[in-house]
């Protein structure tokens, strides 16, 4: 009995290393995007390569994604029990989004 307890212990064990070595993983995978986003907005408008008509949306959709990778990953959001504070977050971002495409709506037309 005890050969058994302790076997399904280090199996638990090896189990929760193995979950938590693939979340690093992921930790870091999202990290070098973040950075490599951020390297490539500073290069397009350092170099100045494309008319800032392109530069902007690129940008702003970057940023966009680095949001939600630090929301996602960062802020765990996917992780089981986060559900409240996801809704929360994504509601607060409907909010800001309905916010500011009725203040453009109103100050363009």
């Amino acid at each position: 009995m005890t050969n058994e307890s302790n076997t399904n212990v280090e199996q638990s064990e090896a189990f929760k290393k193995q979950k938590s070595k693939e979340e690093m993983q992921r930790q870091l995978i999202s990290f070098g995007l973040m950075i490599a986003f951020t390297i490539i907005a500073f290069a397009l408008v350092a170099t100045s390569t494309l008319p800032s008509m392109y530069v902007v949306p690129i940008i702003f959709t970057m940023a966009i994604v680095q949001a939600g990778f630090q929301f996602y990953y960062f802020m765990h959001l996917k992780d089981k029990g986060h559900a409240m504070p996801a809704t929360l977050i994504y509601g607060g971002v409907w909010a800001a989004f309905l916010t500011l495409a009725g203040l453009m709506v109103i100050s363009w037309w």
